[in-house]
């Protein structure tokens, strides 16, 4: 007698139901990947700004014909710090005090305001410069800078500095000077000697016109903007290959 197979059960609907994978909506999974990659996105901008490189904008003619009014450039935090500054280079550095005069800023409406410092704390707008000023180191902690006016050269520890980057026609300084940098500053002047209050005319603060180099955010290195103006901003090390140590 031959035995018959029962059939084979098949799952029950609440069975079924039980395995069945909730499908997410292609929205919700659209809204937690734009999220995932904006807040990345932030993160990695202001890692970026706080220990690398900085946006910042040109106030003034200061550093005109190198840098003019307008110009967006990028700073290397890395110096000072890792790198040693250097005889030439370009810094923007904080107000020690007194330089900048006090100016009315452009009144915001209060969403504009908080959506412009959230942007420039994130690094995707260029520092306000209001606290800020960018010169050209020309004197290094122990040197002794000096000028005797009315067009002579500027002199480090003694010798004469052939400056190829000031503006044309402009003189290396109508103001006579000569100080010996005090330890952990610097002494700084602008491109466009004729129109910039630099270290000259700071020689009654304390330091006698020297910045201290707690006070600088770093060295700028390019040019970003305007388009037709990009471009590096190289040390002229040359100027300064003959200058000896300080005594």
């Amino acid at each position: 007698m031959t035995s018959q197979r029962a059939p084979e059960r098949g799952p029950s609907e609440s069975e079924a139901a039980g395995t069945q994978q909730p499908r997410r909506s292609t929205g919700a999974v659209w809204l937690r990947e734009t999220a995932i990659i904006l807040v990345s996105a932030f993160i990695l901008s202001f890692l970026v700004k706080t220990f690398l490189v900085q946006a910042f904008f040109i106030p003034s003619a200061s550093m005109e014909d190198t840098l003019v009014e307008g110009d967006r450039v990028l700073v290397s935090k890395l110096t000072p710090g890792p790198f040693e500054l250097h005889r030439g280079d370009i810094v923007v550095f904080k107000d020690p005090g007194g330089w900048l005069p006090s100016s009315p800023r452009a009144e915001r409406g209060a969403v504009a305001e908080k959506v412009n410092q959230a942007l420039t704390w994130i690094g995707l707008l260029p520092q306000d410069s209001g606290e800020h000023l960018i010169k050209r180191v020309v004197g290094l902690p122990g040197d002794q800078v000096a000028s005797e006016g009315s067009g002579a050269p500027v002199t480090v520890n003694g010798e004469p500095i052939d400056e190829p980057y000031l503006a044309e026609g402009v003189a290396p300084s109508d103001n006579s000077f000569d100080i010996t940098v005090p330890p952990g500053s610097v002494w700084v002047m602008g491109d466009n000697r004729s129109d910039s209050a630099d270290s000259r005319f700071h020689l009654g603060d304390p330091g006698g016109g020297s910045v201290p180099i707690d006070n600088v955010v770093g060295m700028t290195f390019v040019k970003v903007w305007p388009l037709d103006r990009m471009g590096l901003l190289r040390n002229p090390s040359e100027a300064y290959a003959e200058v000896p140590d300080p005594s």
